[in-house]
């Protein structure tokens, strides 16, 4: 076989992918239908045949119709032919139904089934191209480092009592300090050994006294204030990247700002109030044991219990707090041996000792799962924006134990499947480590994101015209070669990033432009190399040969060096950046397959193995 003919199958191979990145881009051609996004609230039933009959009488009556509803995972959705039909229709629809459920504004993917089931999904658009709600979050990390200095004064006096070592006083100081008192400096000698080896994230001293007492005072290090903080705030991000998706609303698109700040985009929602209502349905969730039911009769609550309401009757919990919902990994709603709903749960975060031991010793008594939700307002008080936090706390149920439970078991006495559906639902979502509040919320309409769309099309439309143009008439016959392999580039760019997930926002179109420049540029390295050789009167065969062989290390220097340049741009960079960075690599490796291996196989099928007197290359 001649240096210029490749074997069918490399032939075969170069058409099939062409195809395959063609058939999975195509999902990107069809467009977006307002929608309503309608899911249960906390423990409602999740939408059924009864809601639809509901919502479907109600917007008749309105003389509003939609155009299909189709049932997900977790609610209903409702496409409509207009936007104005879809707004009119949330307000009668969330007047029907009350704030048991939420009706939130969507842009649903109007891609056919057929392509779903075999995963072709068109790209995910940014807030800057699909419009949708932006949200800036604060943090309260503060919270999270008192709660830690709380746990770790109990586990210092739990050590040193386990040790014998007598201590006469524990308490906190400042914002990040723990200080210990003794009677003897023997106690205190001992004591500084043990949580020096045991609490080696605190900075022990002995510190003077003025009352005869021995001190000694931890102070948290620098470095551990940041490892709680950096993890208090991955661990937010993660829960309301579950929560978001497990309502089936949007895509989160959610990463870190600042020191104690996250950012929040929720491309295709349009609107902010039912945003915010979701989000801030991210709370915590508590294990108690139940200490008693009783009668609403006023009666006094014992010490180290607190009342609540469940199902019409008082209901006493041990304040202790015997798991909480962050040691919960997985959580799905099913059907027991006795045909009634259970949630299965598996525990992997943390807290399963004490849980354990206790569901052992507690055999036949109630486990009550309380739901708590930090809510937060933000007020200005001396000129300055203060935040004040405030706590509800509810009863969702309270099953009777079976048996002891260790990393898995399962929940029953639940009232009914949707019961168990929504608290599985909770419960996979997790819980935040600390309350969050919003401090900055804002709105891009959609006609703002389909002008970005409009002009970022425009944009890599003016780019290809007048990149194949100019291959064309300077490089003629196998300018347009180029350009075919430049069409077959922009598809399989548009492919891997559909297939990958990524979200594509203007300064990604823009990589994509830039990429589409590069691409050709490997082709005029090519056949400028092809027509030295021409010149220098060798043959076309060697020609060819030479300008594909020689170019070849040329191309990959110049590509490998930009390539290096994206790395560290989606290393160090966030947000657009990163986005910029992923289309630029995605379109430096297909430019390398189009550019080289896709033209090469045309240009052998043309001229390959064959006596060629001329070649059209603009000379």
């Amino acid at each position: 076989m001649g240096p210029n003919q490749f074997p069918w199958w490399k032939n075969l191979l170069v058409v099939l992918i062409i195809l395959v990145g063609a058939l999975y881009a195509l999902p990107n051609l069809y467009g977006t239908d307002p929608a309503i996004q309608i899911s249960a609230n906390e423990v409602a039933p999740s939408p059924n045949q009864d809601t639809l009959k509901q919502i479907d009488a109600a917007l008749q009556k309105a003389n509003l119709n939609y155009t299909s509803a189709e049932w997900q995972p977790h609610g209903l959705l409702l496409r409509f032919n207009s936007t104005d039909t879809q707004f009119r229709a949330k307000e009668i629809i969330q007047e029907t139904l009350g704030n048991s459920y939420i009706a939130a504004l969507n842009l649903a993917s109007s891609t056919p089934k057929w392509l779903h089931k075999i995963n072709a999904t068109p790209m995910k658009l940014g807030l800057d191209l699909r419009g949708g709600v932006h949200f800036l979050v604060q943090v309260d990390v503060d919270s999270v480092t008192r709660q830690h200095i709380e746990n770790n004064l109990t586990n210092i006096g739990q050590s040193l009592r386990d040790e014998r070592v007598r201590y006469s006083d524990m308490s906190r100081v400042g914002s990040n300090g723990i200080a210990l008192q003794f009677r003897t400096q023997d106690a205190l000698n001992a004591a500084k050994n043990l949580v020096t080896n045991r609490f080696q994230e605190f900075t022990w001293k002995v510190q003077p006294s003025t009352t005869g007492n021995f001190i000694l005072q931890g102070t948290m290090s620098p470095a551990a204030l940041h490892q709680i903080s950096q993890d208090t705030l991955e661990q937010a991000m993660n829960t309301l990247r579950n929560r978001v998706n497990e309502l089936g609303v949007s895509e989160a698109i959610v990463q870190q700002q600042g020191a104690t700040r996250i950012s929040i985009d929720l491309p295709g929602i349009q609107d902010t109030a039912q945003a915010e209502n979701i989000l801030g349905k991210t709370a915590t969730l508590e294990f108690h044991m139940v200490h008693a039911v009783t009668a609403a009769d006023g009666s006094t609550t014992p010490a180290g219990t607190t009342s609540y309401s469940l199902q019409g009757q008082n209901i006493l919990l041990d304040n202790l707090v015997i798991l909480r919902g962050s040691a919960i990994t997985s959580a799905m709603s099913t059907t027991g041996d006795d045909g009634l709903p259970v949630v299965n749960i598996r525990l992997g975060g943390g807290g399963e000792t004490l849980f354990t031991k206790t569901t052992a010793e507690n055999i036949g008594q109630r486990l009550a799962i309380l739901y708590v939700e930090v809510k937060s307002n933000v007020t200005e008080e001396n000129g300055q924006k203060v935040i004040h936090y405030e706590t509800e706390r509810h009863v969702i149920s309270a099953p009777v134990i079976q048996a002891a439970l260790g990393n898995s078991f399962s929940i029953v006495g639940l009232k009914g499947y949707d019961e168990a559906r929504t608290l599985a639902l909770l419960l996979r979502a997790g819980a935040l480590p600390a309350p969050i509040t919003i401090i900055e919320s804002r709105q891009v309409g959609p006609n703002l994101g389909k002008q970005n769309i409009h002009m970022g099309v425009i944009s890599v439309e003016v780019g290809f015209i007048l990149v194949v143009l100019f291959m064309a008439l300077y490089y003629r016959g196998m300018g347009i070669i180029a350009n075919l392999a430049l069409t077959a580039n922009l598809i399989l760019i548009v492919a891997i990033l559909s297939l990958l997930g990524a979200t594509l926002t203007l300064p990604g179109i823009a990589g994509i432009v830039l990429t589409m420049g590069m691409a050709v540029d490997a082709n005029v390295l090519i056949f400028e190399r092809i027509r030295e050789e021409l010149r220098n009167q060798s043959g076309i065969q060697s020609s060819i040969y030479a300008g594909y062989d020689r170019a070849f290390t040329t191309i990959v220097d110049a590509n490998l060096t930009t390539l290096i340049v994206a790395v560290v741009l989606f290393s160090l960079g966030s947000g657009t950046i990163k986005n910029f960075a992923v289309t630029l690599t995605v379109g430096l490796v297909t430019s390398m397959f189009t550019a080289i291996t896709g033209t090469r196989a045309i240009v052998n099928l043309l001229y390959g193995n064959r006596l060629v007197r001329k070649i059209s290359i603009g000379i």
